[in-house]
């Protein structure tokens, strides 16, 4: 028997989570049918999930399909929690993308497929709710070749479209050859010489599916059950089997992190290499902390089930691990493609409410970033507020419901507000040196900040002879330098740099007679970390920053006729738009936009196009601020921007 981890993706509303009930129950996993409506489906287990009828955190069922154990993987549809996918996408032998046959292509629905494939990840494509008035087959066909993938094969085709009756006829068309003879010069060769036989094509449309080179599209409904047999058999045929030598480094990655019964934690892990035992002491994470596995639970024959051993290609529950936080490593970390989604690029206050304590709430939060470290909490300790990023209003409402039905916490939000960036302008570089010119700290450090190509990150480097100090030292001058870039001249997170340390220098362990380490004489790791943020601020004063505000892609469709009401709200919302095409009776604009203004268009968007319009954003860059006053960010630190103010506020040694 092989296993496939296989993760269910589509935008919101498209049927996915209706559709991994209908797995389940054609499968026989579950005896009754799970309603999305009623909130009783099987994957959607938060209370907030069953009242919204959306799913916000990813969720595991397994079912065995003859010689298969597929791990399912269900995932939110919203954009807001765009998030939890990328965490799934990570861990994926293979995928299903859901389509509705009515809405057809959507915005998230081009999101979900531009980075599957660019990932790599074979999937197939189930088109939802033949069974619904307006639902389309051909139109919708063309659709997904021209915006989502132009190698798609139809598995079949839809009878009785728009009615209770509707089902999928299963059958190669007659376009097969055609999009696998693409892929495969000895296919193109039979092809052509009318040798091509139906087992020699079945053969090449499971091997091109399994490389990511085509997707097979089935047409059905999730509700009456039509078309999902077909879909079941192509899982089961078509996608890859899940690898891995159990002999091998152990070497798993965590998607998600839940609290059991008693508060403890317990990590949902994907097993890529060697195999995980009760009791064994592993790394895990950044800080590569050691615990020691306490329990475990692997998935398979419909459920989860206890056991003392899980090898490679499996999901497991872990227990024992208290550090561990979603995204991290276990034993070896794996090489990563990087990011798959943009980051959050809204921010708002939380604000207690009546009887709410702020320790109470900055526990509760500090939980939920543990599930989702996008959520980037940011505590200010001089106002006594936390701030925490988010994708959008969507979100926002979930997690002020989160708090106050899992914690018992009544708050609000301030006016949400994007999250700019800064960058460097130019070059700028400065140093303080032991014991001279008022450095209160027993340390040397200069730093000297460069530009760095868009999107590079941060790159800390050496000028210097790393064996001219402790290595401690040094890990010291970086980690605070990356901190320290998380607030630039104007509050906001400095990116796309190079740091360079171009002097250091620190004063070696002193100790007087018959007594022990004189800290008064001698440097440790307090000094650097409280010099660092001086120097750096300092390079960037002089290297100068500039304030980039997040921008994104928008894409509308509207009646042609409402143009002229578009452009002017576009205008005043800082929207500029690049192409401007006319299709008969409908227009379609693309531009940018800032993501202050999305929020915004998308409300206004149904009274300006008669409700006929349809709008796609997705963030793109980070664009300059231009004209006006420079958005500012209050600082949570001790402010090195002002000297005097940071040695008084530092509670560290600043004698020496």
């Amino acid at each position: 028997m092989h296993l496939l981890n296989l993760g269910v993706l589509a935008h919101v509303d498209a049927g996915k989570t209706s559709l991994t009930e209908r797995l389940l129950h054609s499968v026989g996993v579950t005896d009754e049918l799970g309603s999305v409506d009623s909130g009783s489906t099987r994957t959607d287990t938060l209370a907030l999930e069953r009242q919204r009828g959306i799913t916000i955190r990813s969720a595991v069922a397994s079912f065995p399909v003859d010689d298969v154990t597929v791990n399912l993987i269900d995932t939110p549809g919203h954009p807001d929690f765009i998030a939890e996918v990328e965490r799934v996408l990570g861990v994926l032998d293979g995928a299903v993308l859901v389509i509705s046959a009515v809405e057809g292509v959507q915005a998230q629905t081009r999101v979900l497929m531009r980075t599957l494939r660019r990932l790599r990840i074979p999937t197939l494509l189930f088109v939802n709710k033949i069974d619904r008035r307006g639902a389309q087959e051909e139109p919708l066909l063309r659709t997904i070749s021209r915006r989502l993938a132009p190698a798609v094969v139809p598995m079949g085709h839809a009878e009785g479209l728009g009615t209770r009756e509707a089902r999928f006829v299963p059958g190669l068309g007659p376009a097969a050859p055609d999009v696998l003879a693409d892929h495969d010069d000895d296919l193109l060769t039979e092809y052509v010489e009318n040798t091509l036989s139906y087992g020699r094509l079945r053969t090449a449309l499971a091997a091109q599916t399994r490389q990511a080179l085509v997707h097979p599209v089935y047409f059905g409904s999730a509700i009456t059950g039509a078309g999902v047999d077909a879909l079941i058999g192509g899982i089961r045929e078509l996608l890859p089997a899940a690898d891995g030598d159990p002999e091998g480094p152990v070497s798993a990655t965590v998607f998600k992190v839940e609290r059991g019964p008693a508060g403890e934690k317990v990590a949902y892990a994907r097993v890529f290499s060697g195999t995980l035992r009760v009791r064994d002491r592993v790394p895990y994470g950044d800080a590569r902390t050691e615990g020691r596995i306490t329990a475990l639970s692997v998935f398979g024959a419909g459920t989860d089930a206890r056991a003392g051993a899980v090898p490679a290609g499996r999901i497991a529950r872990l227990w024992g691990l208290d550090g561990i936080r979603t995204g991290d490593a276990v034993g070896e970390p794996r090489e990563t493609h990087g990011r798959f989604f943009a980051p959050p690029t809204l921010e708002t206050v939380v604000v207690p409410g009546p009887g709410t304590g702020g320790g109470a709430l900055h526990l509760a939060l500090t939980r939920l970033a543990e599930q989702d470290p996008l959520i980037g909490l940011r505590h200010d300790e001089v106002r006594q507020e936390t701030s925490v990023s988010l994708y959008g209003e969507v979100q926002k409402e979930v997690v002020q419901a989160t708090l106050a039905d899992e914690f018992g916490l009544d708050v609000t939000f301030r006016e949400t507000t994007p999250l700019s960036v800064e960058r460097p302008v130019g070059t700028g570089a400065a140093a303080e040196f032991n014991k001279k010119d008022g450095n209160p700290f027993l340390a040397t450090v200069g730093l000297r900040v460069d530009p760095a190509p868009t999107d590079s990150g941060v790159d800390f480097r050496l000028e210097v002879e790393p064996g001219s100090m402790p290595y401690a030292f040094f890990k010291a001058v970086e980690d605070t330098v990356r901190e320290s870039l998380g607030q630039g001249l104007h509050g906001w997170r400095v990116t796309d740099c190079t740091v360079t340390m171009t002097h250091c220098g620190y004063s070696p362990r002193q100790s007087h007679a018959h007594q022990g380490f004189d800290k008064s004489m001698s440097s440790t790791g307090a000094d650097f970390r409280g010099l660092t943020p001086l120097v750096l601020t300092e390079a960037l004063r002089r290297a100068g920053t500039r304030v980039h505000e997040p921008m994104h892609r928008f894409r509308v469709e509207a009646p042609v006729d409402t143009l002229g009401a578009l452009l002017p709200v576009l205008a005043g919302l800082r929207a500029v738009p690049r192409t401007t095409l006319v299709r008969g009776p409908v227009c379609v604009l693309d531009g940018a936009v800032p993501a202050a203004g999305v929020h915004a268009l998308e409300q206004r968007m149904p009274g300006l196009t008669r409700g006929e319009g349809e709008l796609e954003t997705a963030f793109d860059h980070y664009a300059p601020v231009t004209g006006g006053t420079l958005p500012e960010r209050p600082r949570t630190d001790h402010n090195p921007l002002d000297r005097e103010e940071y040695l008084l506020n530092l509670t560290r040694r600043v004698g020496g």
